[in-house]
C-alpha cells in the first residue's frame, strides 16, 4: 500500500510499484485534509471575485473562455461528464501505463493545487485497488494537451461521485500521460540496457575479443560519466573471463560497445530525470495556489491564487523519448555488425556458418533478419516533431498538439526491435562458444543457459524463427518483469 501525502511521494520508485507491480494508493490524512481545505478557499474564490475569469470553472471551456458563467449555467457545466473530447481509438495502452497515468494525475490534487473535489481524488485513488481500468486508445491523441486520452479515462466518474465546479475539467487537464509515458519507458530502458549489456559480453566471449577493449581505465581516457558506467557494467559482466583471445585487436563494432551503451546510459538518465520531475509536477491550467502556499501568503492572498498556464504540455517528455528511440536504433545496428563479425570465419577464426559440421548453413542468414530490424527501428526513430492541433482547433485558442503519445511509440517500436536483435546476436554468441567448446564467463551463464534452452544447438535441419521468437519473448519478460528486469538470463548458470 503506497501512502500519498505529498507530490514528492510520486516518483519513478513509487511509480514502478504502483504501475508495474499494482501496488494500492490510499490518501494519507494530511493530503486529504489540505486537499479540503484547498476546495474549501478555491470555492470562496469563485464566489468573492465572480468577474475573475476561472477557466473551465466560471467559465466554458475552449473557445468559450471569454464567458463568465452564473448559477444556473455554472450548475449545469460541472454536471458535464469529463469525457467530452475521447475521441482517440484504436490500440489500448497497457494496464501498467494507465495505472502509472492515475498516479500521476494525483499529483495535481494531492497538495490542493487543483481545488478539486476531495471524493473526486478519493475516487481516482480508488481506480488504482486493483479494479478493472477502463480501456484507454493510445492511438490519436494528438489535441493540445491530453485531453482526448483522459476523456477515456474518466468519462464514467460521473456515475460515481458528484462533480462540482472545475471537477471535471481538473480530470482532464494536465499532462500525466506524459509523466506517465515517461516513467514508463525509462524503467523499460534500464532493462534493455542491462540485457544488452549481457548480450554484448556474450558476443565478446563468443568472438574471444581482447579483453583490453573493455578496461574500466579507459574511463579516465573518454571522460564521459555514462561511459564510465558502461565499463562497469561489462566489466562486471566479464568478471572471470579468460582463455585464449584473439592476439590482434577486433573489428570497429567490438571495440565501440562501451561508446554506444555509454549513448544509451546517457538517454536513460536523461528519461529519469524527466521522469522524476514530471511525475511530481503541477500541471493544471489554472493552478490554484491556496492560501498560506509559498507563493501565496495568506496575508496578500486570504483567498489563494489562480494562475493560468501551459503546464499540460510537457516538451522534455517527448524529446527525451526521442533520445531513447534513437540509441535503440542504433544498438539494433550494432547487434547486426556483431553477429555478421561472428558469422564471418575469416575475420572470426571460426568455422564458417557457425554449423559445427552439420549439413546445413542456416546461420548465415541471420544477420538478413538483422539487416530488416534495423530498418524498422531506424524508421520508427525518427525524431517526434511539435504538431500543430488541426485547423478546426486552429481557429480557437488550442493551436499546437501533444506528440508525446507518438514518441512513446517509437520508443516502444524501436525497444523492442532491439529486443528481436539482442535475441539473434545471443542465438549466434552462444554457437559460437558452443563450436570453440569454450564458457562464457560466470556471469554470463544463466543467460547462455537461457539461450540454448530457447535456440538449441542445430543438429538437424530446422526452422530458426520459431525458436528466435521464443528467446525474444524471454527477452520481453526480462525487460517487464516486475522484479526490475532480474530473471530467467541472469545468474552463474
Amino acid at each position: 500500500m503506497h501512502v500519498l501525502e505529498r507530490r514528492a511521494d510520486i516518483n519513478l520508485e513509487s511509480f514502478r510499484r504502483v504501475a508495474w507491480e499494482g501496488e494500492p494508493v490510499v490518501l494519507g490524512g494530511a493530503a486529504r485534509e489540505r486537499i479540503a481545505a484547498a476546495r474549501k478557499t478555491f470555492l470562496e474564490y469563485i464566489e468573492k471575485y465572480p468577474d475573475r475569469r476561472v477557466y473551465g470553472a466560471n467559465t466554458r471551456v475552449g473557445p468559450g473562455v471569454k464567458t463568465v458563467l452564473r448559477h444556473g449555467e455554472l450548475r449545469a457545466q460541472s454536471a458535464r461528464r469529463p469525457g467530452a473530447a475521447g475521441v482517440s481509438f484504436g490500440e489500448k495502452l497497457p494496464t501498467r501505463v494507465v495505472r502509472g497515468i492515475l498516479l500521476a494525475r494525483l499529483a495535481n490534487f494531492v497538495e490542493g493545487n487543483s481545488g478539486i473535489s476531495l471524493p473526486v481524488v478519493e475516487e481516482v485513488a480508488d481506480m488504482l485497488d486493483g479494479r478493472a481500468l477502463p480501456p484507454l486508445p493510445g492511438r490519436g491523441n494528438g489535441a493540445a494537451g491530453e485531453i482526448n486520452a483522459l476523456g477515456h479515462l474518466f468519462f464514467e466518474i460521473a456515475d460515481r461521485v458528484t462533480m462540482g465546479p472545475k471537477d471535471n475539467s481538473a480530470l482532464t487537464n494536465g499532462s500525466p500521460c506524459a509523466s506517465a509515458l515517461v516513467a514508463d519507458a525509462a524503467l523499460a530502458a534500464r532493462g534493455r540496457i542491462s540485457l544488452a549489456a549481457r548480450v554484448f559480453a556474450l558476443a565478446i566471449e563468443g568472438f574471444r575479443a581482447p579483453l583490453e577493449h573493455y578496461d574500466p581505465i579507459l574511463a579516465d581516457c573518454w571522460g564521459s560519466p555514462h561511459d564510465r558506467s558502461a565499463l562497469a557494467t561489462l566489466a562486471h559482466c566479464l568478471e572471470g573471463a579468460g582463455g585464449e583471445r584473439r592476439a590482434w585487436q577486433a573489428p570497429v563494432s567490438f571495440r565501440v560497445i562501451p561508446r554506444l551503451l555509454g549513448q544509451a546510459f546517457q538517454a536513460l538518465e536523461e528519461a529519469e530525470e524527466c521522469a522524476q520531475w514530471s511525475l511530481a509536477s503541477v500541471t493544471d491550467n489554472p493552478t490554484y495556489l491556496p492560501p498560506g502556499s509559498e507563493h501565496a501568503p495568506a496575508s496578500e492572498f486570504p483567498h489563494g491564487r489562480v494562475i493560468h498556464a501551459g503546464g499540460f504540455h510537457n516538451a522534455s517528455a517527448y524529446t527525451a523519448l526521442n533520445a531513447l528511440s534513437g540509441a535503440w536504433a542504433d544498438l539494433v545496428l550494432l547487434a547486426d555488425r556483431l553477429c555478421a563479425k561472428t558469422l564471418d570465419g575469416d575475420v572470426s577464426g571460426l568455422p564458417h556458418g557457425l554449423d559445427g559440421g552439420a549439413a546445413y548453413d542456416a546461420p548465415r542468414y541471420l544477420p538478413g533478419s538483422l539487416v530488416a530490424l534495423g530498418e524498422q527501428a531506424r524508421r520508427a526513430a525518427q525524431r517526434t516533431f511539435l504538431p500543430g492541433s488541426g485547423e478546426y482547433a486552429a481557429r480557437g485558442q488550442s493551436d499546437i498538439g501533444t506528440p508525446v503519445f507518438a514518441a512513446w511509440y517509437a520508443d516502444a517500436e524501436s525497444g523492442d526491435c532491439l529486443l528481436a536483435a539482442l535475441a539473434v546476436l545471443a542465438a549466434t554468441s552462444a554457437r559460437a562458444l558452443d563450436v570453440g567448446e569454450r564458457t562464457p564467463a560466470p556471469p554470463l551463464r544463466g543467460l547462455h543457459a537461457a539461450v540454448r534452452e530457447r535456440v538449441p544447438p542445430l543438429d538437424a535441419p530446422r526452422l530458426l524463427g520459431p525458436d528466435l521468437e521464443a528467446l525474444h519473448e524471454v527477452f520481453r519478460s526480462e525487460v517487464f518483469d516486475d522484479t526490475g528486469g532480474r530473471g530467467a538470463t541472469h545468474g552463474a548458470g
